[in-house]
């Protein structure tokens, strides 16, 4: 790809560039060119509309005869988008703008009619000055009038500025009358009602009842919390069995009804088999163990009257 970019060219020792004879070009010759509208048109011949800035396919030719101040013209050819009609305009360095001239008329532009209109005016008045000195002095005073008012706004609105950022808050509100403080006072007053009812609205449940909110510095004790709640109720209790089987007894008892205890065999005496003649009945059960741990009196451990020391209740 890189030999098709050189740009050295070849010329034969014997090449003379005086020999080359000179092109003639036409003084009309047209160039191809690529353009955009420079205004918004419309067609003569069928009365097509065309928008500023839509792109033609031109011919552009160098006006014969017109110049202005050593600046070419330059005529652009162009054809309609509908009917295929020729139209031309052409340049107008005079006042940097584009000239309508064949097939086309240009549409109305109203910034165009006022800056006219304002030329015109301004002519006008400077014929007038020229040829009367009064109407001179008369239009040098409005505008100096004029100058003076625009000044006279500048320097109130600067004082403004200034006055406005010297001002303090405190000084505003001590210069009020007590009229004005009480009006402030009460619709300070009003804007917090507002604030409260707003409150109350947002916090109010479908079912109508109140969200209270918890203080900061009060927080609530989470055994307060859980003794409040209805789950305590429901929580299994934790009593020993014995407890709640006197409470029941009490509660026959109170209803009416006899509960009768069984008593347990007692504990100091030892049931000895009668064949065994040697046996005797102990009294006390028991013979303490140098050590003072309580032992069974033949040695023997008797389970039914460790069962009767520990039992309690009346059932077998």
């Amino acid at each position: 790809m890189s030999e098709r970019k050189v740009l050295n060219k070849y010329f034969p020792p014997n090449f003379d560039p005086s020999q080359i004879p000179r092109q003639k070009k036409p003084k009309d010759l047209q160039h191809k060119v690529r353009l955009m509208a420079p205004f918004s048109m419309r067609c003569n011949t069928c009365g097509e509309y065309i928008y500023k800035g839509k792109k033609f396919n031109a011919r552009k030719e160098t006006v014969e005869g017109e110049v202005y101040l050593g600046i070419k013209i330059f005529r652009f050819y162009i054809r309609c988008t509908r009917c295929s009609a020729e139209i031309t305009f052409k340049t107008d360095p005079k006042n940097t703008d584009y000239v309508a001239e064949n097939g086309v008329s240009r549409n109305f532009e109203p910034w165009r009619d006022e800056e006219a209109a304002s030329e015109d005016m301004k002519r006008q008045q400077e014929e007038e000055e020229e040829y009367d000195p009064m109407k001179a002095l008369e239009n040098r005073t409005m505008d100096s009038k004029r100058e003076m008012d625009i000044l006279d706004a500048l320097d109130e609105i600067r004082t403004r500025n200034a006055r406005s950022e010297r001002v303090d808050v405190e000084e505003v509100l001590d210069k009020l009358s007590e009229e004005d403080k009480g009006v402030v006072k009460q619709q300070l007053n009003e804007d917090e009602l507002e604030d409260e009812r707003l409150a109350a609205s947002i916090f109010t449940s479908a079912s109508g009842q109140k969200i209270r909110k918890l203080n900061d510095d009060e927080e609530p004790e989470a055994i307060s919390l859980v003794s409040k709640s209805e789950l305590v109720s429901n929580l299994p209790s934790f009593k020993t069995p014995l407890v709640a089987k006197k409470r029941k007894a009490e509660e026959l008892n109170a209803m009416g009804i006899s509960v009768k205890k069984k008593t347990a065999a007692p504990k100091s005496d030892i049931v000895v088999n009668p064949k065994d003649n040697g046996a005797k009945k102990q009294a006390n059960g028991t013979a303490k163990s140098s050590n003072g741990a309580a032992k069974p009196a033949n040695g023997v451990s008797n389970g039914l009257g460790m069962l009767a020391n520990y039992s309690d209740s009346d059932s077998d």
